[in-house]
């Protein structure tokens, strides 16, 4: 959520970052007149009451001398009753701006590239070689289903389109790469670890930027009022809510494995095949709470340590400047980074790094004392260190050979046993 203040005194500046996102401004008109009203409301109660606490004060006043004070009892009482009728509007106008404004997106930093669409985007780095292939080589569902770690029909018949099934070898893969991520990010880049809950109320995953404006893709459990969280982002996001932090407790990293749920409802039609979008997949998180003047190197070293991932899985990529009109609703800046698929000829988003600054902290209430006093709201990072099952394709269709066995690249071997091949 934005400070009050690009509506109030900086609306030139909010005006422009919104047609940057190719939104138009002229939906903070109603904003305005809402917070406007608010603010008269305000202040009318507030002369009303001091008015009626002078008038109290007289009334004490006229019944000590033994005089009559019914005049200014009536007038007290009416008071009270306008003041009743002004806390209920307030109450009912605040409501209105509020569930209007939280559907206002974050301010693009200044760095971010202009643009309308991911079209538009920047490559700002490529690593590693593609390889040339002495063969065609094949997309990962021929590949896994030739090898039997794959069954995309049998998790099609258990829960329909966009689920999969990993078997043996293929699920010790995934295991494999989920403990590997986990394990270069506590032990070298130093976050901690968290295994947070799967399912929220709605005000934790309110304040992590999913709702209200993407209620549509998250999945809702209507008994129990909870959701399924889209990542661990969202409760990542919420560990400090309503708290008080101290700035010598600042930067603050932690990483978390979870299942995350996504309906995918914009999607229908794009990447039906294989296991590129699903409904559920596993992902690493990586997750910072800092000090409003470092989030940016922070957000550069938080880039570095995903990349670091496909370094170390000797897997080519390339990291991606979003421009402003592709940028995520709570982000400032973000970088998506994209693995090469070459069974699929595609790259592929295996981790998206951002910079919220304070959005997701004014919606938590997470804040810090610095040492002179002043509380301010942190600034909060959130990263995939990385996700899968595209970090999963890329693997075995990157290691894949010509007889149809998958080599596996050596820093997972001591995840898998020693395994050093599947066929």
């Amino acid at each position: 959520m934005l400070d009050i203040r690009y509506l109030r005194s900086e609306r030139e500046l909010l005006e422009d970052a919104l047609r940057k996102r190719g939104m138009d401004p002229a939906i903070l008109n109603e904003l305005h007149v809402l917070d406007e009203r608010k603010r008269k409301l305000r202040k009318e109660g507030d002369d009303l009451r001091k008015e009626k606490n002078e008038l109290s004060e007289k009334v004490k006043d006229l019944k000590k001398s033994g005089r009559d004070a019914s005049e200014l009892i009536e007038r007290i009482k009416a008071m009270s009753a306008r003041i009743k009728e002004i806390e209920e509007e307030e109450k009912k106008v605040a409501e209105e701006f509020n569930s209007k404004w939280a559907y206002i997106p974050n301010t693009p930093h200044e760095s971010v590239p202009v643009g309308k669409d991911e079209t538009e985007n920047v490559v700002v780095k490529t690593w590693g070689e593609i390889k040339d292939f002495p063969f065609e080589p094949l997309p990962h569902w021929d590949l896994g289903e030739r090898l039997g770690i794959l069954d995309l029909k049998g998790a099609s018949e258990m829960s329909g389109s966009r689920f999969s099934l990993l078997r043996g070898a293929g699920a010790l893969l995934e295991r494999a790469l989920v403990n590997f991520f986990l394990d270069l990010h506590t032990k070298k880049h130093g976050y901690t670890e968290i295994f947070p809950p799967f399912l929220v109320r709605e005000e934790t995953i309110f304040s992590s930027g999913q709702l209200p404006k993407f209620r549509v893709e998250v999945y809702y459990i209507e008994k129990d009022d909870l959701y399924l969280i889209p990542t661990a982002e969202v409760p990542l996001a919420n560990l400090f809510r309503n708290r008080i932090l101290n700035e010598d407790d600042l930067p603050m990293y932690f990483t978390a494995y979870s299942a995350c749920f996504r309906r995918e409802a914009g999607s229908y039609g794009k990447d039906v095949r294989g296991i590129i979008r699903m409904h559920q997949f596993n992902k690493v998180e990586l997750f910072k709470y800092t000090r409003p003047e470092d989030s940016y190197d922070e957000l550069e070293k938080m880039l570095k340590d995903a990349e670091e991932v496909l370094q170390l899985l000797k897997i080519p990529y390339r990291v991606v400047a979003l421009c402003t009109g592709d940028l995520g609703f709570a982000a400032t800046k973000t970088y998506d980074i994209e693995a090469w698929a070459p069974g699929v000829k595609r790259w592929l988003e295996v981790s998206s790094v951002s910079n919220t600054e304070s959005f997701q902290a004014r919606r938590a209430g997470t804040r810090f004392r610095r040492k002179g006093g002043k509380v301010e709201f942190v600034h909060t990072l959130n990263g995939s260190g990385l996700a899968t099952p595209r970090t999963f394709i890329a693997v075995i269709e990157n290691y894949q050979r010509e007889d149809g066995s998958i080599e596996i690249p050596e820093v997972l071997r001591p995840y898998m046993g020693g395994m050093e091949e599947i066929r």
